[in-house]
């Protein structure tokens, strides 16, 4: 090699190797960071290939600047169910327009625990994505299109708390 080959050499190096790290993630587990930020459009709930956690898992998507949801608040929300597997939704408040919101009184049994606990703590304005074992679901019991013994994933915009 001649001394002009050996920077040309290590400038093509420098350039490829960033390249090289980039790869493609495709075969990696999903996050919330492929969760939309957009309040204004409904989510998909995205496929993990991450086995099924055994306790709630909670990732703010968007941390809003409102009050903050504590137990015995009364507060509306959208949100989008699936299953994390497939990415598969079973429900959404969406369907019923982008007006369209649930309540809930947190801490009154009114919804499964994991959905309830999922929603304590966050903030107006803001999108969570709640990832739950069966027992803090349905657990052993099927619920409509809702496989006994299922993990469920929510993705839940908070939008007042009362």
């Amino acid at each position: 090699m001649t001394r002009r080959t050996v920077p040309g050499a290590l400038l093509a190096l420098s350039l490829l190797l960033p390249l090289a790290a980039c790869g493609d993630d495709s075969d990696s587990a999903s996050s919330s960071s492929e969760v939309s930020t957009d309040l204004g459009t409904a989510p998909k709930i995205p496929a993990s290939e991450e086995e099924a956690p055994t306790e709630l898992v909670i990732e703010d998507v968007v941390v809003g600047d409102g009050a903050e949801a504590e137990a015995g608040d009364v507060v509306e929300v959208k949100y989008v169910g699936g299953f994390p597997e497939t990415g598969e939704e079973f429900d959404s408040s969406w369907k019923g327009g982008e007006n369209n919101t649930f309540e809930v009184q947190l801490g009154a049994g009114g919804v499964i625990e994991g959905f309830d606990r999922g929603i304590t703590g966050m903030k107006e304005g803001g999108r969570r994505m709640v990832t739950m074992p069966s027992d803090l679901g349905y657990g052993s019991q099927a619920n409509g299109s809702i496989p006994a013994d299922s993990t469920l994933t929510f993705i839940i915009d908070l939008v007042e708390v009362s």
